[in-house]
């Protein structure tokens, strides 16, 4: 399983404390990384929606016994049904240092975002080497459709597409699915869904890009997509240290790769 490096700890344990369903992973006076729920989105423009970012404004509003709203920068995204790692700004001078380092990871590799996803197995795909998984690249021009808010690949030259590229490897595999680890090296709107869904790998229970995920893995139709951001490296923004973050994915598709 990914980020099984850390296999001995629940994702519980990880957590030095829980704001309702949210597992708060480390905090200081500059930054606030958490473990975000599948199905929680970061940030909603209706406001009676619980989104992440007013759940932890109120929860550093208690905190600091101070009048006045806290600031918390949002400095990168996940989609509202991934779970996974993800760091907040807890100050305007941190929130402009992580923006430049996403912004620059390729440049850069300060920005390490690991993903995890079961997907439908696909034969033609599954390469393995005795030691190790093959690594293998995708490259994808996608294109946004804010009316339908889905992305799609699109030819070269598109006007609007843009460049997505990740990296996978397929770790395990039973009949039907397989565990597939991924280094997302830029971010699309729904990049990886769509790139595997295109490779013919779509996500289990990701019924937006494979109506037969759903059925074919055995998930209810409420089910999230089995995808989750595991792994997140970044330097501080104040000290320059290097930081890393690992959970476990779990639910759904992802308890057929649990190991006892």
């Amino acid at each position: 399983m990914c980020g099984e490096t850390k296999k001995e700890n629940s994702n519980q344990k990880q957590c030095i404390k829980m704001v309702g369903n949210i597992g708060i992973l480390y905090e200081d006076p500059y930054i606030l990384v958490c473990r975000k729920p599948a199905g929680v989105p970061v940030q909603s423009a209706n406001a009676r929606v619980k989104d992440m970012v007013s759940i932890l404004k109120l929860y550093l509003l208690e905190e600091s016994g101070k009048p006045g709203e806290p600031y918390l920068g949002v400095v990168h995204r996940l989609d509202q049904p991934v779970q996974g790692v993800i760091v907040f700004a807890k100050t305007k001078q941190a929130a402009a240092n992580l923006s430049s380092q996403i912004a620059d990871r390729k440049g850069s590799g300060q920005v390490v975002k690991r993903y995890c996803a079961v997907v439908r197995r696909n034969a033609d795909v599954y390469k393995e080497t005795e030691t190790a998984a093959e690594y293998q690249e995708l490259t994808d021009y996608l294109q946004r459709d804010r009316r339908t808010n889905t992305s799609y690949i699109v030819p070269k030259g598109t006007k609007g597409a843009k460049e997505s590229k990740l990296r996978y490897a397929i770790l395990e595999e039973t009949e039907d699915l397989s565990l597939v680890d991924i280094e997302l090296l830029t971010g699309r709107h729904h990049q990886i869904r769509v790139q595997l869904s295109g490779a013919g790998m779509p996500i289990a229970g990701d019924k937006k890009y494979d109506e037969k995920s759903a059925k074919t893995t055995g998930t209810r139709e409420k089910e999230t997509p089995a995808l989750c951001a595991y792994s997140l490296s970044f330097l501080h923004p104040k000290t320059g240290k290097q930081m890393d973050f690992t959970v476990l994915p779990e639910g759904g598709a992802f308890e057929k790769f649990r190991k006892e």
